[in-house]
């Protein structure tokens, strides 16, 4: 198996949660997600980016705003709706789940029968 491809299919699996932990903090324009998230070392284009935003949206977990821009057209930020802060407190405790499992197995010592 090519590490490269599983190290995309984890990131992929990520990305939702680290969206919605992104603008749990404030709502964001889609390119400073992006920014964001190449910060935190999670490299995503705006072909990746806009269809999760617009399915996170059409599932109730963000909603969004328009506003007005000093650089060009006004700018859609997204932000958390109520269900969205809902979905986030799951995703954290599913996170927190499978990082103690990660964990776990990482330090586990191999155990010697004699």
């Amino acid at each position: 198996m090519n590490i490269e491809n599983a190290k995309s299919q984890m990131r992929k699996g990520m990305l939702e949660y680290c969206v919605l932990l992104l603008l749990k903090h404030r709502p964001s324009y889609a390119s400073d997600i992006i920014l964001k998230l190449k910060d935190a070392e999670l490299l995503v284009v705006e072909g990746t980016l806009y269809p999760l935003l617009t399915r996170l949206k059409n599932d109730g977990l963000l909603s969004y705003q328009w506003q007005e821009s000093t650089q060009g057209p006004p700018r859609k930020y997204y932000a958390l709706s109520p269900e969205g802060e809902r979905f986030l407190e799951g995703l954290d405790a599913a996170w927190s789940e499978l990082s103690n499992t990660i964990n776990y197995l990482k330090n586990l010592r191999p155990e010697f029968h004699l």
